[in-house]
Order: C-alpha cells, then sequence, then structure tokens
C-alpha cells in the first residue's frame, strides 16, 4: 500500500526530493519533501549551509543525518542564502514533524528564479515520479 504523501500544490520539487516555496517578498524557502523525510525516517542530524553563500541549483549545500543514511541536501534554486533554520541544529526532528512548516532548511534571495521554477515538479508530476520510486 502507498503512503499518501503530503505535497502542497503551491510548492515545486526537485528529483531530489527537496522543495522550494516563493514567499511575497521575492525571496523563497527550500526543505526536503514528507517523503524523503519518510525515507529518511528519524532525522538526528542536520547540516545548514552558511548565510551569504552563493548557491547554484542543485549544488549540496547542506546535509540531513539519520540513524540510517546521511544524505545531501541540494539547493532547488540558485542565489544567495539568506537565512537557515536555526531550530534544526537541536531539533532536526522538526524536519519530519513539519517537513513544510517548521521544518523549512534555508531561506534563499533568488537569482534565476523564473526559469529554474521551470524546470522543477509541480506537486502532481512530483507524486507521479515518487510513485516510480516504489
Amino acid at each position: 500500500m502507498k503512503k499518501d504523501y503530503k505535497l502542497p500544490s503551491e510548492l515545486r520539487y526537485s528529483k531530489e526530493h527537496e522543495w522550494v516555496k516563493v514567499l511575497d517578498d521575492g525571496t523563497a524557502l527550500i526543505g526536503i519533501s514528507d517523503y524523503a523525510q519518510d525515507q529518511l525516517h528519524e532525522l538526528v542530524y542536520v547540516e545548514l549551509p552558511e548565510v551569504g553563500k552563493e548557491v547554484s541549483q542543485m549544488e549540496a549545500i547542506g546535509t540531513v543525518e539519520s540513524v540510517k543514511a546521511v544524505s545531501d541536501i541540494y539547493s532547488p534554486i540558485s542565489g544567495t542564502i539568506l537565512e537557515v533554520n536555526g531550530e534544526l541544529t537541536n531539533s532536526p526532528e522538526l524536519i519530519n514533524q513539519d517537513p513544510y512548516g517548521k521544518g523549512w532548511i534555508a531561506k534563499v534571495k533568488p537569482k534565476n528564479l523564473e526559469p529554474e521554477l521551470k524546470e522543477l515538479m509541480d506537486s502532481e508530476a512530483y507524486r507521479k515520479y515518487i510513485e516510480k520510486q516504489g
């Protein structure tokens, strides 16, 4: 039986299971999807990106570590890291509990937003993509 993952329709998703949400002020939040946190199981550590760092689309910006594995976090868009979610340092489980809310990873000032968003999947395409993952 397939699990019904939460995939908010206002987000865009990468093949590496990150999401991006464009905020009203033009900045963007990024994190990992409900599917990704479920596959990793219990997160025990998050390595956050450096504030001020320039990142390219699909560049590794940090890692999430679970009892099972360590996985890279990739930035779904290019830009500058404006802020990181410092709460995750002491409470990495926030990603498991609320991957699209309290579990956000970084806030980015986008550099090439529109064309890069077109390269990402909407929630329906992402749902089909993860169903093929098994």
